[in-house]
């Protein structure tokens, strides 16, 4: 078991019983590697999983017999990693985060093995929902471990490499969904999850931190259930409201409900004794504003990366192989600019830089791609992708960083859970405006098409089924609409541009140590 001479000084000072070893430098950089190595590959497994199934559901639907509610795979997942998020974070503050997540990942591997087998799809979909509750809880206890196990100096950089994971994975999973789909089966994207997953539960339970119980209190069962059916609502509401109607009385009767939830959320969480998002922490402007900020930019971020390789197969008439090669120089902005990001995110002064940096460049990428309807080369095209990819990788890890500077050590679990609920309700907006926006602008340019020989405005695929002579039109069509939606989803990072040039620094004093905060510019 690691001791406090493997962990910067901030986890020492929660473990004042552990006594220092020989060779404290080589020990501390061994350990923290070995722990970082586990935490990498538990948040490359849980993205992942967000992802792997998307090239898999046609095989899995037919297989299963299950077309009619085949969405509910992926939107299972999507919903249970959100709604527990919150209560993984705080429990985490309350009981130690080394037990949780290690119960977390169990879960998850269960879940996976589960997924696997099913027999049916009712059991698939039951199956998901444990598998993002086990998910939820590895990404939110994640970041949170970073917390506990390196100093605020140094988060930026470690919160950086899982950034950069999380955005591979996004790219990679349907990917890999494709490749187990077409060479060995379905299932296969769920069961490789077991052997990674053993080994990342074996190194997790020798290198992380012993568990640091916070102060005793009663669990806020209230608020992590109102929280839990918010995360609900919200889900449901961006994930099913093309497909229901925006104006049908369930998505009407679902955003009112989420509404009313959040109206009485704040006055239950003042009267608990140990409520799952602290009132003191909600009312911190560099808390509101990070989290709006992570909002906006994961909503580009998921639109750029769930259509990108659409476009690219549709329009450009590549494989599912070839569109994430494609996608190649996006990741290659992405990672690098991650690293630099967290490195340069050390230096607490320069942390509104960066983000005003990655928000400019992430937003000029949005706008280059809202030429893409001229048909730009390849080349062209490639550099549209880089400059996105380096926007795209600056944002997330620094927004964490500072909240996680910003709240006292006994709060990191819960500031690290409203970071990653609001980036994941961003996520699931983001992809629900532009599947919308894509949608739409496509009926209306091909709305003159003939449909008898099998086109349908609703389905991009069946261009296949136009004549030659109507296919080019088509496919305009297609390259226009999701130009445009590009264009659409622009404005979302300069709002988020605009809260940023609201935070800075504020001075670094004896009492908050390396926890620094951001308040509103006068």
């Amino acid at each position: 078991m690691p001791t406090s001479r493997q962990f910067p000084e901030t986890h020492r000072e929660t473990h004042p019983e552990n006594r220092p070893e020989t060779q404290p430098g080589t020990r501390r950089k061994t350990s923290v590697a070995a722990a970082m190595t586990a935490l990498v590959l538990a948040v490359l497994l849980a993205s992942l999983d967000q992802t792997i199934v998307s090239t898999a559901l046609p095989r899995i639907a037919e297989d299963l017999n299950g077309f009619a509610n085949i969405a509910w795979v992926s939107a299972a997942y999507l919903l249970a990693s959100t709604a527990v998020t919150p209560l993984w974070g705080k429990l985490g503050d309350m009981v130690g985060r080394k037990p949780l997540y290690l119960a977390a990942t169990s879960t998850f591997l269960i879940a996976s093995v589960a997924c696997g087998l099913a027999q049916n799809l009712a059991e698939l979909i039951g199956a998901r929902v444990l598998q993002g509750v086990g998910g939820g809880g590895m990404i939110v206890l994640t970041f949170a471990l970073v917390g506990d196990i390196v100093p605020p100096a140094q988060r930026g950089r470690y919160q950086g490499m899982f950034g950069s994971v999380y955005g591979v994975a996004s790219i990679v999973g349907p990917l890999l969904g494709g490749v187990f789909t077409d060479h060995l089966s379905w299932r296969w994207a769920f069961l490789i999850n077991l052997p990674v997953g053993l080994v990342a539960l074996a190194i997790a339970a020798r290198a992380l931190p012993r568990a640091v119980r916070g102060a005793k209190a009663r669990i806020d069962y209230l608020g992590s259930l109102i929280l839990a059916s918010m995360a609900t609502g919200l889900v449901l509401v961006t994930s099913f409201g093309q497909r229901w109607g925006w104006g049908s009385p369930a998505i009407v009767g679902l955003i009112l409900a989420t509404v009313g939830l959040a109206a009485v959320l704040l006055p239950v969480e003042r009267r608990a004794a140990a409520p799952v998002l602290p009132p003191a922490m909600l009312g911190s402007r560099t808390v509101v504003f990070s989290s709006l900020i992570a909002f906006f930019a994961n909503a580009a971020m998921f639109s750029v990366l769930v259509y990108l390789p659409t476009y690219l197969q549709i329009v450009h008439g590549v494989s599912a192989t070839l569109s994430g090669i494609s996608m190649l120089p996006l990741v290659a902005g992405l990672v690098v600019s991650q690293s630099l990001a967290g490195r340069w995110a050390a230096h607490v002064e320069r942390l509104r830089a960066i983000l005003l940096a990655g928000l400019g460049a992430n937003l000029a990428g949005l706008l280059l791609l809202g030429t893409i309807g001229g048909g730009p080369n390849t080349v062209l095209l490639s550099v549209y992708f880089l400059i996105t990819g380096i926007g795209i990788g600056m944002v997330p890890m620094v927004v964490l960083t500072t909240v996680q500077n910003s709240v006292p050590a006994s709060d990191l679990g819960a500031a690290s859970a409203v970071v990653t609920f609001t980036r994941s309700i961003g996520a699931a907006f983001g992809v629900a405006v532009f599947g919308t926006l894509l949608d739409t602008g496509f009926a209306h340019r091909t709305r003159s098409l003939p449909t008898a020989g099998g086109f349908d405005a609703a389905r991009p695929d069946s261009i296949g089924h136009l004549p030659a002579g109507l296919r080019q039109n088509a496919l305009d069509a297609f390259a226009h609409a999701t130009a445009t939606g590009y264009l659409w989803i622009a404005p979302a990072l300069a709002v988020g541009i605009g809260l940023a040039l609201f935070l800075k620094p504020a001075p670094k004093t004896a009492t908050t140590d390396e926890n620094l905060d951001y308040e509103l510019a006068a």
